[in-house]
């Protein structure tokens, strides 16, 4: 088996200028055995795409708490899957009204995890579903 440490990007898509919780989450998954690169504030996009793409992520966690889900999730993950990063997770943590959630699913976010939930349900999370590549 692979001993290569599942690796994590996390992002904060657009105008959203609060961090705490991705800091927290990027902390909880290091602490957990991952490694986690942390893009910082204000990213579009392309960047957090790209970055995922150059780091060889196996999962993209975004931190998002501006209403734009729906518009900034659905882009992400087609750059991914443009970029042939099909086996992906992405990851989407923050304010996301229950209405939303079907369609971000069905748009290809892997899972949405809302306020309250434990860091060590979004570990277990990513350590059931990154596919080994031995």
């Amino acid at each position: 088996m692979d001993d290569r440490k599942i690796r994590v990007l996390v992002a904060k898509p657009g105008l959203d200028g609060h961090d705490r919780g991705a800091k927290i989450i990027a902390r909880a998954l290091r602490d957990a055995g991952m490694e986690v690169i942390y893009t910082g504030l204000r990213q579009t996009p392309e960047m957090i795409a790209s970055a995922a793409l150059q780091e060889d992520v196996d999962a993209v966690g975004i931190s998002i708490l501006s209403g734009a889900h729906n518009t900034l999730c659905p882009r992400i993950v087609n750059l991914l899957r443009e970029n042939g990063m099909d086996d992906t997770l992405v990851l989407v943590g923050g304010i996301v009204p229950q209405e939303d959630i079907l369609t971000l699913k069905a748009n290809g976010v892997s899972e949405i995890f809302l306020p309250g939930t434990s860091t060590e349900d979004i570990v277990t999370f990513i350590r059931q579903n990154v596919r080994s590549e031995n």
